[in-house]
């Protein structure tokens, strides 16, 4: 129950940095649509995004966290507290050198990052500049991630889970007042961008004050518990971000067709939302959990809490991917169309979704699985995996472009995501890690009826509700929201007819908690 309370708290805060996101990005394309401004401002943000996911969202703490909370049991607040000390100064310096190298070689960087942009010359200046402006996020947001862990390993999970609301509200911000002011609105977001990651590292900053983990900085030496970590963070990192190198891939890819690079990027903000609120959110609490339970050799303990925690993933995300492949055109169009955005982007993009939501299901299980080998401080089989994974995504998103153009890349990401899971999956069970017990084997194939049955019923409802999709926003919007709480509700009954949740059971645990 502490389990799924934490995971609650993360999963919560996250959904309400996730509704801020939309705010955001509904104004975004209304200001910027997807244009040559677009296609810039979104490669240069797929870096802070990309390295939020890394860092901020659970992969740093696939190393940190084991070895951070070891510390603090073994020797006590102080020796710990030194180890993060060391940890951040080391993560800095590299960090320092790292930022630097990227602000002067920008134009190389970005043939790699954005090569099709080399045909069209003002795209490609905007794309270095506003690049240049938003990559010392990394700085900051790196700095939170190890702030984040700390607090995460201590059972404080809501400072870290209310870091990304810090983006979205400085990013509103800039809509509101610095946008319309603004010759190049895409230079102005970018700004939004890098004030936000100084936002965050503050936040922060206070959070663990007040749990009497105020960190003073060092000079950097590779002592051995650096060393130790350095280890099994750079394969923890890189197979933790394992989505957001696919994705950034996928952009690379995309910068070949004009639009295609705006198109995912406002597809992959809709998926990400169930994708934080349940896969990021418990692969953030199930780590700490089961690296306590694994230094306890309660084997079994830690069985039964990769189990449910599967378990409650499916409960909450299977629906959720069959919602997003059913009626990914209604949620496009009622939450993007408008100003820049006009029908034909609806269309490219709802159709990413419904491929992406393919996917979504194995995206989660990737932060379901991933935590049981860092847990147990091996990062390089994840590593190994995700390389697979990564070679897979570039062959068959490369491919697949050449021949059905960008909805290939979703499709490339997607078989990735799948791959990934599978191989981890495997792994486990071969090693006797995970087993699926009776309940989850009772569970999860009721859950994909249950989910059949709601989208059956959303499918019906979108063909009815067709016509009130084309009223002024509010109304659409509650249009919009009519249908997916319907859709909740046909879940929930189809639940408990089904035993894919009992509404009992579901009091029961909250009592508990």
């Amino acid at each position: 129950m502490n389990l799924m309370r934490s995971a609650a708290t993360v999963g919560g805060t996250t959904f309400l940095s996730r509704i801020l996101g939309f705010v955001r990005d509904m104004m975004v394309a209304s200001a910027i649509g997807t244009g040559p401004i677009a296609d810039a401002f979104f490669v240069a943000f797929r870096f802070p995004n990309m390295f939020r996911s890394i860092f901020a969202e659970g992969a740093f703490n696939s190393a940190f966290v084991p070895l951070f909370a070891k510390r603090l049991e073994a020797e006590g607040e102080a020796s710990a507290r030194r180890f993060a000390e060391e940890a951040t100064s080391a993560l800095l310096f590299v960090l320092l050198l790292l930022t630097i190298f990227a602000m002067i070689f920008m134009p190389a960087l970005m043939h790699v990052f954005a090569p099709g942009f080399g045909d069209d010359p003002q795209k490609r200046i905007w794309a270095i500049q506003f690049s240049r402006v938003t990559f010392p996020y990394l700085l900051f947001i790196s700095l939170t991630a190890v702030q984040a862990a700390i607090l995460n390993s201590l059972g404080k999970f809501f400072a870290g889970a209310a870091a990304p609301v810090m983006l979205n509200v400085t990013m509103i911000i800039a809509l509101f007042f610095v946008v319309p002011l603004s010759a190049n609105p895409g230079l102005a977001l970018s700004w939004g961008v890098a004030i936000a990651g100084v936002v965050q590292f503050i936040w922060l900053a206070i959070s663990c004050q007040r749990a009497g983990m105020t960190l003073r900085l060092r000079l950097p030496r590779l002592t051995p518990d650096v060393k130790r970590l350095v280890k099994l963070g750079v394969p923890g990192v890189i197979a933790g971000g394992i989505g957001q190198v696919n994705l950034t891939i996928g952009t690379m890819i995309a910068t070949l067709q004009a639009g295609a690079v705006s198109w995912l990027y406002y597809a992959d903000r809709i998926y990400q939302l169930p994708l934080g609120v349940v896969g990021i959110a418990i692969g953030v609490v199930l780590l700490p959990d089961l690296s306590r339970r694994l230094r306890a050799n309660d084997d079994a303990g830690a069985h039964r809490s990769l189990n449910r925690a599967l378990e409650f993933a499916m409960l909450l995300t299977v629906p959720a991917a069959v919602a997003l492949a059913v009626i990914p055109h209604d949620i496009i169009k009622v939450l993007f169309e408008r100003g820049r955005f006009t029908a034909a982007d609806t269309q490219a993009t709802s159709l990413a979704l419904a491929i992406y939501a393919i996917g979504l299901p194995a995206f989660v299980l990737n932060k379901v699985f991933s935590p049981a080998f860092f847990a147990r401080e091996n990062t390089w089989t994840p590593l190994k995996f995700a390389g697979i994974s990564v070679a897979v995504n570039v062959s068959s998103s490369f491919l697949l472009f050449q021949f059905i153009g960008f909805p290939g890349i979703a499709a490339g990401t997607t078989i990735a995501a799948w791959t990934n899971t599978l191989q981890l999956g495997t792994r486990l069970w071969r090693h006797g890690h995970f087993t699926p017990d009776a309940q989850l084997k009772h569970r999860l194939p009721l859950t994909l009826l249950a989910s059949t049955g709601m989208g059956a019923a959303l499918w019906v409802g979108s063909e009815l509700l067709a016509p009130a999709f084309n009223l002024h926003f509010l109304a659409s919007v509650w249009v919009l929201t009519g249908l997916i709480s319907g859709g909740l509700v046909v879940y929930a009954i189809f639940c408990e007819f089904t035993g894919a949740a009992q509404l009992a059971d579901i009091r029961r645990a909250v009592r508990r908690g």
